[in-house]
C-alpha cells in the first residue's frame, strides 16, 4: 500500500496547516489517513481498456455502460466546459485551487488521475482520460481508506484479479474474485460523496441515503441504479438470475427522473365568485429516490413547482407560492436577482454583475440547496464554496406543502377554473447554460410530475 495520505492533502490548495496536525499525528482520529488512489501511483498500461471487456465477452455490459453517464463523466459537454472554462481556469488565476481542481479527475476520470495524467487533455484529443469511469476502475477496486467514503477514496489494485458480485465459472482473461464490497454503498459513496477544502461536504448522496429510511430497509444505491435481472453476464458464460444491469439511470436520464416526486393540489373552496380568496395547497411527496430530490450537483440542478389557473375562456393566471418565513426562504423563491458573481475570475471578466439566478418563472418555489463563496454570493462553482444555505429540498419520503393564495380577479370567466400544480426539473440553470454556451440539452425542461384540479367561478 501507498504511503498514506490525510484529508484534504489532494484538495488542499495550499491549507498547509492540516497538512502538518495530519503528518504528526494529530488528525489522525478525526479524518483518517488516505492511501488510494494516490495521483500517478498506477500507469494507464497496468488497465484494461473497456473495449477489451466488451467487443468480445460482456457485451451487454458494454453497451449498457456506453449509454450511461459512467462513460461519459469526462466527455460530456457539460463536465468539459465546467472544469476547463471554470475550473482549469480558476486554478490558473488562483493557485491555491489547483489542489481540489487536480482532484475532479479523481471521480470523473479516475485511471488518468492515478496515471498522472493531471491536466488531462481534452476529450477531443482522444486521450485515455476518455474513458471516464470504466469497467476496470470499479473491477479493480477492492475497498476505501478510512472510515468514511469520500472524495475517491477507493483502493484500486490492477491486475488479472476482477472483482464483482460471484466468483464462479471461468475466464480465459482474468480471475473472478467475489468482492463483497462492491454490493456496498461505500463504494457508490467514494465518488458520490464530496467534501471540498473548507470542509463543505458539495456531494453528499451517499450520506443523505444513510440518514434515510432506505437504509434502514437496505435499500441500497444499486438497487435502483443497477436494477438486476435474468441474462448472461459472458457471451460465453451461464445465465444468471440476479444479473446487475450496468444501467447506471439517475440525474441525466429523463425516464429516471420522470415521476420522482408526486404532486396533488386542493382549493379550499370549490365554488367563487370574482374578488373571493381562494387558497390552494400542493402536496409534494418523494416517492423514488433513496436520497435528497435533486442531490448531487445540487448547485447545477433545479427543480421548481409552477402553479397557474387557467379559466374558461382560456386566460392564464400565474399563482406565486405563499412565503413560509424560515430562514434563507428567499433562495427558495423564484426571483429576478443576479448570482454567480465568481464565475468572472475564471472567465477573465472583471467587475463581473453575475446572471439571473434562477431563470424560471418569479415567484415559484424551488426545491434547492443554494452554495455561496467566501463573498456570500451565490456560485455554482462547488471547489470555490464557502458555505451552504437552507436545504429545501425534498427528502427520501417526504412530503412538502406549499400553499397558494389567489384572489379570483374580476375579469375570471364564469365556468370552470382550472389549477395546475406542475414540478419541473433542470440539470443546469439556464442562464448560465446560456452564459457559457453550453449545448441546449443541459437544460431541457423535465416535467416530473404534475396535477390539477378545478373551481368553479360563479357570474
Amino acid at each position: 500500500m501507498k504511503k498514506g495520505r490525510e484529508y484534504p492533502a489532494r484538495f488542499c490548495g495550499g491549507l498547509t496547516l492540516v497538512a502538518v496536525l495530519a503528518a504528526i499525528g494529530l488528525l489522525a482520529g478525526t479524518v483518517g489517513l488516505r492511501a488510494e488512489p494516490e495521483m500517478g501511483s498506477h500507469g494507464y498500461d497496468e488497465f484494461d481498456k473497456p473495449e477489451y471487456c466488451g467487443t468480445s465477452c460482456h457485451t451487454d455490459f458494454f453497451r449498457q455502460w456506453q449509454q450511461a453517464m459512467m462513460s461519459q463523466a469526462y466527455t460530456h459537454h457539460w463536465d468539459e466546459i465546467e472544469y476547463f472554462d471554470l475550473a482549469v481556469a480558476h486554478a490558473e488565476k488562483v493557485p491555491s485551487m489547483k489542489g481540489p481542481v487536480d482532484g475532479c479527475n479523481g471521480c470523473h476520470t479516475p485511471l488518468a488521475f492515478m496515471a498522472g495524467d493531471v491536466t488531462p487533455p481534452r476529450p477531443e484529443e482522444g486521450s485515455r482520460a476518455n474513458e471516464s469511469v470504466s469497467c476496470e476502475v470499479c473491477h479493480t477496486a477492492v475497498g476505501i481508506s478510512g472510515d468514511e467514503p469520500f472524495n475517491f477514496n477507493f483502493i484500486s489494485e490492477p491486475g488479472r484479479n476482477k472483482y464483482g458480485p460471484r466468483s464462479t465459472g471461468k475466464s480465459p482473461a482474468h480471475e473472478m474474485v467475489k468482492s463483497e464490497f462492491l454490493g456496498t454503498t461505500e463504494f457508490c459513496g467514494a465518488c458520490h460523496n464530496e467534501k471540498n477544502p473548507v470542509g463543505i461536504w458539495v456531494k453528499s448522496t451517499q450520506q443523505e441515503w444513510k440518514a434515510g429510511p432506505y437504509a434502514e430497509d437496505d435499500t441500497r444505491c444499486q438497487d435502483c441504479h443497477m436494477t438486476s435481472a435474468p441474462m448472461r453476464t459472458a457471451s460465453m458464460g451461464a445465465e444468471h438470475a440476479d444479473a446487475r444491469l450496468h444501467l447506471f439511470h439517475g440525474a441525466h436520464d429523463p425516464g429516471k427522473v420522470r415521476g420522482t416526486v408526486e404532486v396533488r393540489i386542493h382549493p379550499d373552496l370549490k365554488e367563487a365568485e370574482p374578488g373571493d380568496r381562494v387558497v390552494f395547497t400542493a402536496a409534494v411527496f418523494n416517492q423514488k429516490t433513496g436520497h435528497k430530490f435533486p442531490t448531487g450537483s445540487v448547485e447545477d440542478r433545479i427543480v421548481w413547482m409552477h402553479v397557474e389557473a387557467t379559466d374558461a375562456a382560456g386566460k392564464v393566471y400565474h399563482l406565486p407560492v405563499d412565503p413560509k418565513g424560515f430562514e434563507g426562504e428567499e433562495y427558495t423563491i423564484a426571483a429576478d436577482v443576479l448570482a454567480y458573481q465568481d464565475m468572472g475570475v475564471p472567465l477573465g471578466i472583471a467587475n463581473f454583475a453575475g446572471v439571473q439566478r434562477d431563470g424560471v418563472p418569479v415567484g415559484d418555489r424551488i426545491f434547492r440547496m443554494p452554495y455561496f463563496d467566501a463573498e456570500g454570493r451565490m456560485t455554482i462553482m462547488q471547489w470555490n464554496t464557502a458555505s451552504l444555505g437552507v436545504d429545501y429540498r425534498v427528502g427520501p419520503r417526504e412530503t412538502k406543502l406549499e400553499t397558494y393564495t389567489f384572489d379570483v380577479p374580476d375579469d375570471a370567466a364564469p365556468g370552470p377554473m382550472v389549477v395546475k400544480a406542475q414540478v419541473n426539473y433542470q440539470r443546469l440553470v439556464q442562464p448560465v447554460a446560456e452564459l457559457l454556451n453550453v449545448p441546449a440539452e443541459e437544460t431541457e425542461i423535465i416535467a416530473v410530475n404534475d396535477h390539477s384540479t378545478v373551481i368553479e367561478v360563479l357570474p
